[in-house]
């Protein structure tokens, strides 16, 4: 046997796996499909050719994820970080020295409250500032004002100006001309991105005339403070559309690579046109996507780069927790999908991270959720060290593998953009509106069939969950690619269900008939309340009963609601005559559309109205059993 200590002493350099037999994936796939037949997804005599297939899941971007990866999912050579291709990071000593850029996002257009949080937000590890002004925002010239008691040479300002770029650009530049701060230790960002607006509001730039201008002012900025960016690639426009990953990257390479053009059109030099660009993306709970997407538009850039004659071409990153994500209902839980998404980011090497507050999606935060968001970096860069590992997801063949494809996702859109003549042209044609639509129709079933679940919201929903109300924020203008959360067919029922509770008393409800002992019934009972529940309809139980006559006497106890859902077990649905007999009884006493929580292939022969099963799409089920509340109302 050899010889392999942990405690010091002299090792032969074999490594204690290394005493064991090494196991093949014929074995590992046999033990596969054993879990698989005792979990019964697959009978107990088969014998499935491959059981990692019955395992593995795609991408929207049709990117199959295999339950395993090993050494045989080859993937180009991600170099090491600092160097081309970037994949690993645009510093070769990551964010080890001194972490990512925790950079808080205010929209309050109130200037006194706005700049209170500024200061609250620096003085607690905050450590640049993100504004957003224009309609319904911070007017720019209160930037003054908001920005008083800011050091401008230790935090960076980040703005987010929409179309206005050009009025919100001067008032800041004025506020640094106006400090102590010498001119090249200014940093930060004018966010000048006329593409995201015509992204988010359909009106096309004037024959390239928000183009030259955003170039002008990056010229103009360039060259008083050498070390301001002055362009911001947003790609969240086509994120919060439904976009894909591969589609987010492809589109936010296009609009890079079109300022580029304008910029050395401009007379900038390719490396100094480079430089003057940061890229904004959304961050995911999903977080293996989420590390993967911001590996891989380092390596787009960099081929762009490669391609464009420069030295060098490291992507500038902001990392920005996805709208698109947050939920209205149950926001608490949005703590926990900022973190996972904030998590990914860092892991993902970005320079800077925004947390949205968990309250993004109810208005403008307050206080307590703007101290949330920080401490959530705070705690990832200070209690768990996520930033002193360079790249960790580095060498992982899932994650390697992961970038490469998405990639190659995105690399294929984005030549499918400039062959249309470029993201200006393709946005409108409609090719990107439609390549999305495409996109966001398969995401919305998934929702809708809870294959895409939203903890809170189409799982685990709480019905007695106190609202939170915060103060109305101001829209983005829109006009061009929708804006969506994932949450809002769910959101809009939970509405139904507040309206009709604040009008009756009580919410609309479902009957459980709950045929036979507890064993038998609960986990489909409980499967139907929590989809029922989804849509803000609450359940009542008959309990155990044994007869139809016990069954009825239950209903009737309950106030006879309508929409009834039959739950038990296959071994009761099995006898169809007793289950025919059930559904007319129900009928007969007041049952307006009796559903059955069973796959309707397997019970077809019943006589209910309806099944509720898993996948089936519960958005529909839900919305009919409201039909059917409102049409026996009336």
């Amino acid at each position: 046997m050899t010889e392999a200590t942990v405690d010091g002493g002299t090792s032969t350099g074999s490594t204690f796996a290394s005493q064991f037999p090494q196991p093949t994936r014929e074995q590992w796939q046999g033990l596969v499909a054993g879990v698989l037949r005792k979990s019964r997804v697959i009978g107990a005599d088969d014998a499935p050719e491959n059981p990692e297939d019955l395992l593995a899941t795609t991408t929207y971007d049709g990117i199959r994820l295999a339950p395993l990866y090993t050494a045989d999912d080859a993937s180009p050579d991600a170099g090491v970080p600092g160097l081309p291709s970037y994949v690993r990071g645009a510093r070769a000593a990551g964010s080890a020295l001194d972490g990512w850029d925790v950079r808080q996002l205010h929209a309050d257009p109130d200037p006194a409250r706005t700049a209170e949080a500024v200061l609250a937000d620096l003085e607690n590890g905050v450590s640049s500032v993100f504004l957003q002004t224009g309609p319904g925002a911070l007017d720019p010239a209160e930037l003054p004002r908001v920005l008083t008691g800011v050091l401008l040479d230790l935090a960076p300002v980040v703005l987010d100006p929409g179309a206005d770029f050009a009025p919100a650009a001067d008032a800041l530049l004025a506020v640094f001309r106006g400090s102590d701060v010498a001119p090249g230790e200014i940093r930060g960002n004018l966010g000048a991105d006329p593409l995201a607006v015509h992204a988010r509001t359909g009106r096309a730039p004037q024959a390239g005339a928000d183009l030259a201008a955003a170039a002008g002012l990056a010229v103009r900025a360039h060259a008083e403070f050498p070390n301001l960016q002055a362009i911001a690639v947003d790609a969240q426009p086509y994120h919060e559309a439904g976009a894909s990953e591969g589609q987010e990257l492809g589109a936010a390479t296009a609009a890079g690579v079109a300022y580029l053009r304008a910029l050395t059109a401009a007379g900038l030099d390719v490396d100094t046109a480079l430089g003057l660009v940061e890229f904004r993306f959304a961050a995911t709970a999903d977080q293996f996507l989420t590390i993967a997407k911001l590996r891989a538009a380092r390596r787009l850039w960099a081929r762009v780069a490669q391609a464009s004659g420069a030295a060098s071409g490291a992507q500038k990153q902001h990392a920005v927790t996805s709208w698109s994500m947050a939920t209205r209902r149950d926001p608490w839980v949005n703590m926990l999908r900022t973190t996972v998404a904030a998590f990914a980011a860092g892991v993902g090497g970005a320079d800077a991270v925004t947390v949205r507050p968990f309250d993004a999606a109810l208005g403008l935060p307050d206080a307590f959720a703007r101290r949330i968001a920080r401490n959530t970096q705070a705690l990832l860069l200070e209690e768990s060290h996520l930033a002193q590992v360079i790249d960790p997801a580095g060498g992982s063949w899932y994650v390697e593998k992961l970038t490469d494809e998405l990639a190659h996702s995105a690399w294929a859109f984005f030549q499918d953009i400039e062959r249309a003549g470029g993201i200006a042209a393709a946005l409108d044609s409609g090719l990107v509106a439609d390549r999305i639509a495409e996109v966001r129709a398969a995401r919305e079933k998934a929702l809708a069939t809870r294959t895409d679940p939203l903890t809170g919201v189409s799982e685990f929903p709480n019905l007695t969950e106190e609202p939170v109300v915060r103060e109305p924020a101001a829209a983005p203008e829109g006009g061009g690619l929708p804006r969506v959360r994932y949450a809002e067919g769910y959101e809009a029922l939970r509405d139904r269900s507040d309206a009709i509770l604040a009008a009756k008393g009580e919410r609309p409800t479902v009957f459980l008939a709950t045929l036979g002992p507890v064993a038998q019934h609960t986990a489909r009972a409980q499967f139907t309340r929590n989809l029922f529940a989804a849509g803000g309809i609450d359940a009542v139980e008959a309990g155990p009963v044994e007869t139809d006559d016990e069954l009825v006497a239950a209903y009737r106890a309950a106030g006879t609601p309508q929409v009834v859902a039959i739950t038990s077990s296959d071994k009761v649905y099995a006898d169809a005559e007793k289950l025919r007999q059930t559904t007319a009884r129900l009928h007969s006493a007041g049952a307006h559309h009796v559903f059955l929580a069973g796959a309707p292939k397997k019970w077809a022969e019943s006589n209910v109205d309806g099944y509720v099963y898993l996948g089936c799409d519960a958005l529909q089920v839900l919305d009919q059993a409201y039909s059917i509340i409102a049409g026996a109302d009336r």
